[in-house]
């Protein structure tokens, strides 16, 4: 008796992660027209670029540059490691745009816990973020909505920085890709809640994700410059919004399927989620300011 109750909850569990599914996925390909555009993610990709393409031509002119070519002979030149010669250069560029600077953090400078997200050091740290960005950005936002993409894209970003402002005090930091392993781990959540939607219940995708998690925080160990507390910030922040607010929908009396996660119903959540990382923010400032 106890088996068979086993089985059949096992199988309504099953069934009820199958429809979840399959009502988030036809909820993804029904959206038509504007709404299928995923503009918070294409906004924040042109917006990064247009800085990083502001950022670099300050950064050229800091090195002595004042010709067009000398000034994309500059950028090429730094496009992947930075000169030593430069490193002075273009940090005090990204600290005059706003890159995290625990100094200028303490001394009152608290947007600077925004700012570094949408910053980037080179052609080659701009280029990768906003790549990733927009291969998972464009389907992630569409499948939860612009709202919800934007908060978890934000949050996670934000508290990235809080983690590298705690755990690497003496570093300056930019770059969105704490942002993006938010994106990531919340992705990793949808992907472990419907588990039993996918093949094999699930284990082949969730194996490439953490296959994609662990090899791009190795990067870390090999590349130097690379701030892994802003990586592991961003992606313990975004498993916790996915599990949050990725959709999840359930069969009401009606039968109905309604999505228990959506802003619409957790709005407490996302202003508590706000609130949270503000207050995280002022214990990292205590904390480090003493």
């Amino acid at each position: 008796m106890e088996n068979i109750y086993t089985e059949n909850n096992t199988a309504s569990r099953t069934m009820r992660s199958q429809m979840s599914y399959q009502k988030a996925l036809s909820q993804y390909r029904s959206v038509h027209g504007l709404s299928r555009i995923s503009w918070v993610t294409w906004g924040v990709v042109t917006g990064t670029i247009i800085i990083w393409c502001v950022t670099a031509y300050q950064f050229a002119l800091a090195t002595g540059a004042h010709h067009a070519y000398d000034i994309i002979a500059a950028v090429m030149n730094n496009a992947i490691n930075i000169q030593d010669k430069d490193n002075n250069a273009l940090s005090s560029v990204l600290i005059a745009f706003g890159a995290k600077d625990n100094d200028l953090i303490l001394q009152g400078q608290y947007w600077r816990f925004v700012t570094p997200i949408f910053l980037h050091a080179n052609l080659l740290h701009v280029g990768l973020n906003m790549l990733n960005l927009a291969v998972l950005g464009v389907f992630l936002e569409r499948l939860v909505g612009h709202m919800r993409f934007l908060l978890i894209y934000v949050t996670t970003g934000i508290v990235s920085i809080i983690a590298s402002f705690y755990f690497m005090p003496q570093e300056i930091s930019v770059g969105a890709s704490g942002a993006i392993f938010g994106l990531v781990g919340a992705y990793s959540v949808f992907v472990l809640m419907h588990r039993r939607a996918f093949r094999k219940g699930g284990i082949p995708a969730l194996l490439w994700l953490i296959i994609v998690i662990v090899g791009n925080l190795s990067i870390g160990f090999f590349v130097p410059n690379v701030d892994n507390y802003a990586h592991l910030g961003g992606l313990l922040s975004g498993c916790l919004l996915g599990w949050w607010f990725t959709p999840l929908y359930t069969l009401t009396q009606d039968n109905t399927l309604i999505d228990k996660h959506s802003l619409s119903r957790r709005w407490p959540l996302a202003l508590l989620t706000i609130a949270g990382t503000l207050i995280l923010a002022i214990i990292a400032r205590l904390f480090i300011g003493g």
